[in-house]
């Protein structure tokens, strides 16, 4: 299972200006193979409501694919982010990577 987990380590400010390079790179990680995709926002600052929209975009194509896209060390803003949108409810957010992969390896 280890092997289908690709992770996109984002960081600073996520925002318009970079939302669909974003997309891309999951993109790009879900067609070379990996079943679940985790984003760890561990070293993001900020995040708006169009990279938000990205990853709900990325999320649909990837769940068309029947692959996962998940996150992981979320901050307060993006926290708050996903609570006032509904967000929180649709994607699974783990608090760390090491939660992530503690929970993937016992399930799996």
């Amino acid at each position: 299972m280890e092997q289908q987990v690709k992770v996109v380590k984002l960081n600073g400010i996520i925002n318009t200006a970079n939302s669909q390079e974003l997309r891309d790179n999951i993109t790009y990680l879900q067609e070379s193979g990996a079943k679940i995709v985790l984003v760890d926002c561990q070293d993001v600052t900020f995040m708006d409501s169009i990279a938000l929209g990205a990853l709900v975009l990325a999320f649909k194509t990837l769940r068309a694919t029947d692959t996962k896209l998940v996150l992981c060390s979320i901050n307060e803003q993006i926290r708050i982010l996903f609570e006032v949108t509904g967000m929180d409810k649709v994607f699974e957010i783990f608090p760390t990577q090491e939660d992530f992969h503690q929970i993937v390896l016992a399930n799996s």
